[in-house]
């Protein structure tokens, strides 16, 4: 369809604030703006020709050829024509707060490589998603773009001279081998427009490149695959919200599971269903800081809301996420685009077993619970010793009819058995100790005997259902303790019955919607790490070489990947599909330790 690249194409940039698609071909197609949960600015990703993009190429024919920066998100794409070659690089700004800068800053800097090579670039801006009218003007011969109280500019130094014209800022130029043009987009949202001089924006930009560089060299890991785990880390770092700590599942919304189809959801929101490998991986790795931040930002959050758990909370810790579509045709015409997510009104019942088994991580590293905290921790427990026997949509938000998940009773056996733990250690209080026991003993009895399929020889999607699901492999990764061997023949089950090649269906069966989806590539890294903790460690580095080779030529992944074409399906970068490699990863490393002993 035209307008459209295929989504294995883009990488993403970030400040910590919002993030940027830029496409292969040099096109940012996707910008939130101010937040990464803001209106789009650009949104071609979602409709070439109302969404608008900032366009930057060679004006002849080209290929490119791209990479990150070694341990940064700044995008270098070398660009080769038969004229000569250049170089752009793509940053979104880090700004220091003692300094006068824009409120936020796309950076493009074009490198001539060689010969003499001619460039066109075009900025087509769309505020509030396409629906606010957009003012062209000057000021002091910089073209602005405003809407409302948004503006933002394009300042362009050896770039040609830009041109306003039918809601587009554009340029033309021609850059010989060993010159250099470069072009900032500052933005601002309620307050004056900074227009920065060019010595400015090349300081900030080798900075922002220092910046991330000093981070990465910080993290620890040592393993195999060090590159991918490396990478998956900065695509998370990407996905943070500093100014509250709260990590996004993804940074766009609405990219289809399937092409044509309708599985398509908003993604700018934080799932308490990742906050166990969230911190996990933050614990592990050596990012004290942001696992702090991000526990604390969890805390606040679901404060908000307590004693009920949603699902998802938005990026500064509200939890009313109300779903809408908007006018747009959706990527390659799989509407609707959707703003919001209602799944955040969903019963979902695992969610209490990933905020106990996060705390209990949190609490574990540091040795301290907050008084308040370990008070309504206890109260959660509480709740799920009453809630436990009821249904609900499970993890994957299905829009049917609630049933009894096996996923969902596994993880109310774990939050009881972390809130167990936790008094037990004098952490949270120890009032109702006993009555945790004896309900943890009452979930597995009733996962034992309704949620086991003897036929399938495997725990199944939900009480008496002959369905599987891989999201029973997280009752194992997270320590369900029912029956070992029904747990390992379960893998064994899951490995034959959803598995193709590298790839993992989510489940069997309906789920209340039209049309099909990708392989979930989180659940092949969940199996990966099965795999590892289950003696099985050749069967799982032979998994983990295969699943590391699907990621882009910059080391992304999407939420899925459809198995016949090798496609990216679903929001990108996904933080899950980051999130199980990296844990599936340290697995496997902790097994290979474990052997060698």
């Amino acid at each position: 369809m035209a307008g459209y690249v295929p989504l294995r194409e883009y990488a993403v940039i970030g400040d910590g604030r919002t993030a940027a698609l830029v496409a292969r071909d040099g096109s940012v197609d996707w910008l939130g703006l101010p937040d990464m949960d803001s209106p789009a600015v650009f949104g071609a990703v979602l409709d070439a020709a109302r969404g608008g993009r900032f366009t930057l190429a060679p004006a002849v024919p080209h290929r490119a050829k791209r990479r990150y920066l070694p341990g940064t998100n700044v995008l270098e794409t070398d660009f080769f024509t038969s004229r000569g070659a250049v170089r752009v690089t793509d940053a979104l700004a880090l700004h220091e707060d003692s300094t006068l800068t824009p409120m936020r800053e796309l950076l493009r800097r074009v490198d001539g490589l060689s010969g003499s090579v001619p460039l066109c670039w075009s900025m087509r801006p769309r505020f509030g998603y396409g629906t606010r009218r957009t003012r062209l003007a000057r000021r002091a011969g910089v073209p602005v773009a405003t809407a409302g109280t948004d503006a933002l500019a394009i300042c362009a130094w050896d770039a040609g001279e830009p041109e306003c014209d039918n809601g587009v800022i554009s340029g033309h130029f021609e850059l010989e081998g060993g010159r250099r043009a470069l072009i900032s987009m500052p933005f601002a949202h309620q307050e004056p427009l900074v227009l920065p001089a060019r010595a400015e924006c090349e300081a900030r930009l080798d900075a922002t490149c220092a910046a991330w560089l000093s981070w990465a060299q910080d993290r620890l890991y040592s393993g195999q695959w060090s590159e991918a785990v490396m990478r998956s880390l900065l695509a998370l770092k990407l996905l943070v919200h500093a100014p509250s700590g709260a990590v996004a599942a993804a940074v766009t919304t609405s990219l289809p599971e399937e092409i044509g189809g309708e599985r398509n959801w908003d993604y700018r929101f934080s799932w308490v269903r990742d906050s166990a490998f969230t911190l996990a991986a933050f614990l592990r790795l050596g990012c004290p800081a942001e696992a702090q931040a991000y526990f604390w930002w969890l805390m606040h959050a679901s404060q908000l809301t307590h004693p009920d758990l949603k699902v998802l909370y938005r990026l500064d810790g509200g939890h009313r996420t109300p779903e809408r579509p908007l006018p747009w045709e959706g990527y390659r015409g799989s509407g609707p685009v959707r703003i919001g997510n209602a799944a955040a009104v969903q019963i979902q019942l695992d969610t209490y077993g990933e905020l106990l088994q996060t705390a209990w991580q949190y609490a574990l590293a540091t040795g301290d619970l907050d008084v308040d905290i370990a008070r309504r921790l206890a109260e959660l427990a509480d709740l799920v010793c009453t809630t436990w026997q009821e249904p609900d949509a499970g993890i994957w938000e299905v829009r049917g009819p609630p049933r009894h998940f096996t996923q969902s009773k596994m993880m109310c056996w774990v939050a009881l058995d972390r809130a167990v733990d936790l008094a037990e250690r004098g952490l949270i209080p120890t009032r109702h100790l006993p009555h945790w026991r004896t309900t943890r003993i009452r979930i597995s009895a009733f996962i034992e005997s309704r949620c086991f399929s003897h036929r399938r020889d495997s725990y199944v999607r939900s009480a008496g259902s002959e369905d599987l699901d891989a999201a029973v492999l997280l009752g194992h990764l997270y320590g369900y303790g029912g029956d070992g061997h029904r747990m390992r023949a379960t893998i064994s089950t899951l490995a034959r019955g959803l598995r193709h090649g590298p790839y993992i269906d989510r489940y069997s069966g309906e789920d209340g919607l039209s049309g099909n989806e990708g392989a979930f590539l989180a659940c092949s890294f969940w199996l990966t790490e099965s795999l590892a903790r289950t003696g099985h460690l050749p069967q799982a580095i032979e998994l983990m070489d295969e699943l590391v080779g699907l990621s882009n030529d910059v080391g992304l992944y999407s939420e899925e990947i459809d198995p016949d074409t090798g496609e990216f399906l679903g929001n990108l970068p996904q933080g899950l599909s980051h999130l199980a490699l990296i844990s599936a990863a340290l697995a496997i490393t902790d097994a290979s330790k474990d052997t060698a002993r």
